[in-house]
């Protein structure tokens, strides 16, 4: 793991556009985005523009994954969790799909083209001000 860890940021450099992942079936998945992806992401390239997606869209509402995640004491992510994450983290858009269904996987990368040709500017910081 820290071998591979140590690979996949060496192609960083030359990313145009991050996409993260979660699954909307996996809270877990959903956790590590806060606290490893979007981290080394933000570590290694804080200017490249960031796609959130939640894959997996087709279970977020059947009824063995809801069985189980309640066994679990746990649900499927929210598209207002989605969206909420997308503030924290800063990613230019909130995405969701279905590779089962097909949909929403277009947009996907429709998005992720959009925010390398058509960049979203940098909101100008605030200057300091002495009194």
């Amino acid at each position: 793991q820290e071998e591979y860890d140590r690979l996949r940021t060496l192609s960083y450099p030359q990313t145009n556009v991050f996409i993260i992942c979660f699954s909307i079936a996996s809270p877990p998945s959903y956790e590590n985005v806060k606290h490893k992806w979007y981290p080394e992401v933000c570590h290694h390239c804080p200017s490249v523009p960031i796609l959130l997606v939640g894959t997996k869209k087709d279970l977020r509402n059947n009824p063995e994954t809801m069985k189980r995640l309640k066994e679990q004491n746990q649900a499927p992510i929210t598209t207002q969790q989605g969206i909420s994450l997308s503030k924290q983290i800063r990613a230019v858009k909130y995405l969701e799909c279905s590779a089962l269904n097909q949909e929403g996987i277009k947009d996907v990368f429709t998005e992720a083209v959009r925010a390398v040709l058509n960049p979203v500017p940098a909101k100008p910081k605030k200057p300091c001000v002495l009194l």
